[in-house]
């Protein structure tokens, strides 16, 4: 999809098949999620050369796939390329063909997207290949919003306002970005249609206003501002009226999300110094903690869109990226980083990951713990971080 300044949208969800072990065991079980235990699912791939394979290899990668020889592969990957590409897909045990495709227009990157998008949904997922994120671009002193396909390929600058943004939020199913910009000089949120380059200021209080996050059915904005003079969580309509308070505390509270129905806002906030997971409902009511069981100060939660899984920032000696059932409970540690993401899958995660003096994009795979940057936007000279997945 093309728009006139800045590209974007999505794709959807999850589970698949579980390697098989023994040739003549046809039976394919569902695959268990469990986060950082998992198996790679073993592929082949013949054909396939440069760029292609490359592409492929990354698609799948961070998909939970690992590719080796095909007399140890569960399925077998193949392809050609005669000006367009033609890929095909077969399980090697049952001999059954799952793709069979040619694939014409665009660049050969988005021909193999679309070839790893069909694949992943022949095994009962959808795929994330021509998905889009947005983040935040260190452009020296100053950042920028950034939009870009989910590999960091296409990439293209949202705002130019030569100042500092933060934390950009898709709204679903849109081509439209909710972020924070200081232009004006002072933390203000704006819309930002895509489709036509508009944008116009959605929250303009005293104070600070950040952290939007848009709800499911994208007619409601959870917001932290401190207008009131504390800092705490609140939600308006979409066009920004009808701003309600949600917490009075005089701890902070930052990094709201939705539940995928609607009906819950999890945020952070600082219970007698200390970070902790809670939740309330969007419509005003008790607030309620999530255990994060085994881990301290949990922060920036992000739920997952299948509503089964809240990841998140865990602040203890280093930023390490966990996950946590979303009623709470043990936590589990997946890998160094902060800023994490879901994908439209409820399986992968962009977060952005420490080297150095600078921080690149990086996509993680939470079942298997596989992950891999994002090789366009980590060769930046700048930070890369705050990545939002479109939904």
């Amino acid at each position: 999809m093309k728009i006139p300044s800045a590209p974007l949208l999505c794709i959807a969800a999850v589970l698949a098949a579980s390697p098989l072990r023994a040739q003549q065991a046809i039976v394919i079980e569902k695959e268990r999620f469990e986060p950082g235990k998992t198996k790679p699912i073993l592929v082949s791939l013949s054909g396939l050369t440069g760029e292609a394979a490359q592409v492929l290899q990354f698609d799948l990668y961070v998909q939970g796939f690992a590719f080796t020889n095909a007399d140890a592969a569960q399925y077998l990957l193949s392809g050609s390329i005669n000006g367009n590409l033609t890929g095909r897909a077969t399980d090697r045990y049952s001999k059954a063909s799952l793709v069979a495709k040619s694939y014409s227009g665009g660049t050969l990157r988005r021909q193999v997207h679309a070839f790893a998008d069909d694949f992943v949904k022949a095994l009962g997922r959808q795929g994330i290949a021509q998905t889009k994120i947005a983040f935040k671009l260190d452009t020296g002193a100053n950042s920028e919003i950034v939009v870009s396909d989910f590999d960091g390929f296409g990439m293209q600058e949202v705002t130019k306002d030569n100042s500092l943004v933060a934390a950009p939020a898709w709204v679903p199913g849109r081509l439209a970005l909710y972020y924070t910009s200081y232009k004006l000089g002072n933390p203000d949120i704006f819309h930002h249609d895509l489709s036509t380059g508009a944008r116009k200021i959605f929250a303009r209080y005293g104070g600070s206003n950040m952290s939007p996050a848009v709800s499911p059915d994208g007619t409601k904005v959870a917001m932290i501002l401190s207008k009131d003079g504390w800092t705490d969580l609140y939600v308006g309509d979409a066009d920004g009226g009808n701003v309600r308070r949600l917490t009075r505390s005089r701890e902070d509270e930052s990094s709201p999300c939705w539940s995928p129905d609607g009906k819950w806002i999890c945020f952070a906030a600082r219970i007698n110094e200390r970070r902790a997971l809670c939740k309330i409902p969007a419509s005003g009511g008790e607030l309620q903690r999530i255990a994060t069981s085994g881990v301290l100060n949990p922060t920036e939660p992000d739920w997952s869109p299948d509503g089964k899984w809240i990841v998140f920032t865990s602040m203890m000696r280093g930023f390490e990226i966990c996950v946590v059932p979303a009623e709470g409970g043990t936590a589990t540690v997946l890998v160094s980083g902060e800023d994490p993401s879901w994908a439209p899958n409820s399986r992968t995660v962009a977060f952005a990951r420490r080297e150095g003096g600078r921080r690149v994009l990086s996509l993680l795979d939470v079942p298997t713990k596989q992950y891999k940057d994002i090789s366009r936007v980590s060769g930046n000279s700048g930070s890369n971080s705050q990545p939002s997945w479109a939904k």
